[in-house]
C-alpha cells in the first residue's frame, strides 16, 4: 500500500492503476472501525484497485464542535488499510487540500436543510465541498459512504447529480448499510468518547428507535412515536436529542405517518461528549 500527501504523487500513481480495472474510493476521517473497514470490504468485491482517504476536514466542524479533539491514528489507520489489501491511503494535508487563498466553497440546498444541517450550520457545505474535491483528485468509478448518516450521503448523490460528476456518476455513488455493535449501537469514531456506563446506556437510542419504528409501521401518527424515543431516550441518560424525524427515504421530505414511499427515522442525540446519529428504514404501507 502507499501512503501519499500530495495531489501530483497521487494522479502519478493512480494513471497506471487506472489500466488494470475499476477505481473504488471510501472516502474517511479516520480512527477507522468494522464499519469503515466494511466499505473498504465491498469496494474490493466491486473494482481491482481502492483508494481510502483520511482527511479530518475542518471545513465540516463548527464552532465549540470537537475539531482538535477528533481522534487521529493514521499509523494504527494504515496497518489496518495495509491489511485490507488497500492499494493507496490519500491522506492529504490541510495545507494540501485548502492551500493558501483557497476560497470555494460547494452549497447544496434541500436535502441538506433541517436535521445536521439545522444543528450544525455550514456542517453540509463543508461535507459537499471536500467530497467534490476528493472526486477530482481520486476520480473514482465508484465511491462507498456508510449509510449511517442518511442526510450526508443524499447531499453527496445530490451534489454528484448536479455538477454532472462522471467519475463517479450518481449511480456509481454506493451507500452501504450500517454496521452495528452486537447490542445494535451503531458503530462510530465517536463512540470512543463514552465512558462505560454512557456506552452501557447508549444502546437505549437503536432500541427506541425500533419501537417507534414498530409503532409508526402499525399506523401511528409519527409525532406521538417520536416523542416517546425522545422520552425513553432521556430516561435511560441522554442529555439531549438534536432531532428524532421521519422523513422520505429518497427526497428527505417530513412525512407524518408512513406513507407510500420507503421513510427514514433519523435521530441525533448527545450522550457525554458524544453527538450520536443513527437512522433506520420505515416501511411502506
Amino acid at each position: 500500500m502507499q501512503t501519499l500527501n500530495q495531489l501530483s504523487a497521487l494522479r502519478d500513481y493512480l494513471s497506471p492503476l487506472r489500466q488494470d480495472g475499476a477505481l473504488a474510493l471510501v472516502p474517511t476521517m479516520g480512527a477507522l472501525h468494522e464499519g469503515h473497514l466494511s466499505l473498504v470490504r465491498e469496494a474490493h468485491a466491486r473494482a481491482a484497485h481502492v483508494v481510502v482517504s483520511i482527511f479530518v476536514n475542518p471545513r465540516q466542524f463548527g464552532a465549540n464542535e470537537d475539531l482538535d479533539a477528533y481522534p487521529r491514528q493514521l499509523a494504527r489507520d494504515a496497518a489496518l488499510l495495509a491489511g485490507e489489501g488497500v492499494s493507496v491511503l490519500w491522506a492529504p494535508t490541510a495545507e494540501a487540500m485548502y492551500p493558501s487563498g483557497y476560497a470555494t466553497n460547494v452549497s447544496v440546498s434541500g436535502v441538506s436543510e433541517g436535521l445536521c444541517g439545522g444543528a450544525r450550520p455550514g456542517h453540509f457545505d463543508g461535507v459537499a465541498t471536500v467530497v467534490a474535491k476528493l472526486f477530482n483528485q481520486v476520480q473514482p468509478d465508484i465511491a462507498l459512504f456508510g449509510e449511517k448518516d442518511w442526510q450526508q450521503l443524499a447531499v453527496i448523490r445530490r451534489m454528484a447529480r448536479d455538477l454532472d460528476f462522471t467519475r463517479p456518476h450518481v449511480t456509481a455513488i454506493l451507500g452501504v448499510e450500517t454496521m452495528r455493535e452486537p447490542d445494535g449501537l451503531a458503530m462510530s469514531s465517536r463512540n470512543a468518547y463514552l465512558t462505560a456506563s454512557q456506552r452501557a446506556a447508549a444502546v437505549a437510542l437503536p432500541r427506541a428507535m425500533r419501537q417507534a419504528i414498530a409503532r409508526i409501521e402499525d399506523g401511528e401518527p409519527a409525532a406521538p412515536a417520536l416523542a416517546e424515543l425522545e422520552s425513553a431516550v432521556i430516561s435511560a441518560g441522554f442529555a439531549s436529542v438534536d432531532y428524532a424525524e421521519l422523513r422520505d427515504a429518497d427526497t428527505l421530505a417530513p412525512m407524518p405517518a408512513a406513507g407510500s414511499t420507503p421513510g427514514r427515522l433519523i435521530v441525533a442525540a448527545r450522550i457525554g461528549k458524544a453527538r450520536l446519529i443513527d437512522n433506520m428504514a420505515v416501511a411502506p404501507v
